[in-house]
């Protein structure tokens, strides 16, 4: 832990925060421990919080739509992912033999839910302005906030829901409406038969397109 602790650059007042925020479900249940879960929730919060300042503050000329994506794609998914790989965090992370033996300390959903504990641990052994700091330094210092040209919402949400296995993705048409010079359309996403998203575009494919975007903005809350 005190390796971990320097990597950050942060020493905890309460240890057992930060091994607790390390601590996955697996391992809590054959120890009887406390997992991250709940850390997990207070730092997604926290880097919800913090993001949406930082871009609310450094780039006014961003629209609440794009911060909105931004925010899910750049920060909360690729920011996450590059901030565990820079702090090998997935040695660190308690596993029970269950997830180790399956390649858990791998797996880039369980780094950033593991990155969002972290981040909670600090936050209520340090305070705001330490959680921050953290979230700066290792999150949002390296990130390109302009949208990707090409940017493929439809891909990304494939390679998210496919990460555990095969998943069963299809879009769905529902409605067209307005003059044929100038439709809406309007699908929907489904996965394993389950809806996640609606979207709305010029044409069915940019519709497919949105969907694909809003069920990414709600899978990463």
């Amino acid at each position: 832990m005190n390796d971990l602790e320097k990597k950050i650059g942060y020493t905890f007042s309460n240890p057992e925060l930060l091994k607790t925020a390390l601590t996955h479900t697996s391992y809590a249940n054959e120890r009887m421990k406390t997992s991250y879960e709940r850390l997990e929730f207070l730092g997604d919060s926290v880097l919800g919080f913090v993001s949406a300042d930082f871009l609310y503050a450094h780039k006014p000329e961003i629209p609440e739509g794009r911060m909105t994506k931004i925010r899910s794609e750049k920060v909360c998914s690729q920011g996450l992912s590059k901030a565990a790989q820079e702090l090998n965090l997935g040695q660190y992370i308690l596993l029970g033999h269950g997830e180790e033996q399956s390649g858990g300390r791998n797996r880039r959903s369980l780094l950033e839910d593991v990155m969002e504990s972290v981040i909670g641990a600090i936050y209520l052994d340090g305070g705001m302005e330490e959680a921050r700091k953290f979230i700066l330094n290792f999150i949002l210092e390296d990130i390109r906030f302009e949208e990707e040209p090409n940017f493929n919402p439809k891909g990304t949400l494939q390679e998210i829901l496919q990460e555990n296995g095969d998943a069963d993705i299809t879009y769905e048409p529902l409605s067209v409406t307005g003059p044929d010079h100038d439709p809406t359309f309007v699908c929907r996403v489904l996965f394993n038969g389950k809806e996640l998203g609606r979207g709305r575009g010029k044409s069915k494919k940019e519709a497919e397109r949105d969907a694909a975007q809003q069920a990414i903005e709600k899978i990463h809350g």
